[in-house]
Formats: C-alpha cells, structure tokens, sequence
C-alpha cells in the first residue's frame, strides 16, 4: 500500500490553473525527489497533500 498517492488532483484559482491532473504513488521505504521549476506546482501538491488548502478535483492520500 502506498504512503503517499494522488489520483488526478488538480487545483485551480478562478480561471488560473495551480496543479493539473497530478498522479503519483509512493511506496515505503522510497526515495521520491520531488523537484521542478518555479511555478510548476510543487508547493501546491504539498499544500494539498498536507490539507492546508482543498483540491478542485481528484484526491491525495497519506498513510491511507
């Protein structure tokens, strides 16, 4: 099972896309880089990811 996973999360403001039909399993004990240019949605994920702000779809899961 994985620790980590999103099934097409996606994250709009308005008109303006943050994230877009994001997709990733991590399992235990992974190493997973999580790196990109500015603007590409990392910190967006992990907002998601930590609940601190709601997807417009799709879903993100840790532990379960």
């Amino acid at each position: 099972m994985p620790v980590i996973e999103t099934n097409g999360l996606t994250k709009r403001y308005g008109t303006a896309r943050g994230i877009e039909d994001v997709g990733l399993s991590v399992e235990e004990g992974e190493i997973f880089g999580f790196i990109g240019p500015n603007g590409a949605g990392k910190s967006t994920t992990i907002r998601l990811l930590l609940d601190f702000i709601r997807p417009t779809a799709g879903s993100a899961r840790i532990f379960g």
